[in-house]
């Protein structure tokens, strides 16, 4: 299929069918300026929005940075660190509210400091072999904020802690023996795997999707009773929609005429 192509600066996008595909491409190393975090979430929010739209994927261009973080070279040049760093936080995504839909990051070499807290937003994390992290904030004095908040709930506690406290860095490897990643790639293999995994979750159904995630994050800080009370009586807009749609009833109809099912996505 035809992919449109479009390209806003230091962020560049490509849509294939639902999947829209955002790439940070950002001299020399990537790394996120005030304004180019203003394109990101205007970006992330302009795929929220569009209904005909179902799978980011978020990557970088070049082998060798993913994503270092926050611009050293912009704040030297006058960017704040309490600056505007547009509609969805830093990056774009990690502040970017009712996003319902699957974001997978695919991540190649340097992944550290905001650049691993843009790929913890994601949903999902692809990453090649070159793949490597870390949260270095401590050494220069300051506090890795989104991270402390998101990585304890991703992974173990004390895993979580000791990445935080020392800063160190970490391969691949051992990003995936914590569940931080879904699957490790040979360099040459990671976008043709990530697509195939977006092209799935695109076939899927996307109210169904919105539920999940609505569900998740709603659900973060309550109870198990009260989260459970507000999905059954449908408290919850995503799980409403998806309980009064077409795609639900086709769910129950495919599976009775033993067939797969079309999603509409109303």
């Amino acid at each position: 299929m035809a992919m449109e192509m479009r390209t806003e600066g230091p962020v560049k996008t490509r849509r294939e069918g639902a999947i829209l595909e955002v790439t940070l491409d950002a001299p020399k190393a990537n790394a996120i300026s005030l304004k180019t975090s203003r394109v990101m979430g205007q970006v992330f929010r302009d795929f929220r929005d569009d209904d005909s739209l179902r799978i980011c994927i978020v990557r970088s261009a070049g082998e060798k940075f993913f994503c270092p973080g926050w611009d050293l070279k912009a704040a030297a040049e006058g960017d704040a660190v309490d600056g505007d760093y547009g509609v969805g936080g830093f990056g774009g995504l990690q502040e970017l509210p009712n996003l319902n839909k699957p974001v997978i990051a695919a991540v190649q070499g340097i992944c550290c400091g905001g650049g691993l807290e843009l790929a913890i937003s994601a949903d999902l994390i692809m990453c090649s072999t070159t793949a490597t992290f870390a949260l270095p904030e401590i050494r220069s004095g300051t506090v890795a904020d989104a991270a402390s908040i998101k990585l304890p709930k991703r992974i173990p506690y004390h895993v979580a802690m000791d990445l935080l406290l020392t800063g160190r860095w970490f391969d691949a490897e051992e990003a995936f023996r914590w569940g931080l990643i879904k699957e490790i790639c040979a360099p040459e293999d990671l976008m043709e795997k990530t697509w195939a995994l977006a092209r799935l979750l695109e076939s899927g159904p996307p109210l169904v999707y919105a539920a999940i995630k609505e569900v998740v994050r709603e659900a973060e800080n309550m109870r198990f009773q009260d989260a459970l009370n507000r999905v059954s009586k449908r408290l919850m807009p995503t799980v409403d929609r998806l309980y009064s749609s077409e795609d639900q009833l086709e769910g129950a109809k495919a599976f009775a005429e033993k067939r797969d099912p079309v999603w509409k996505g109303r």
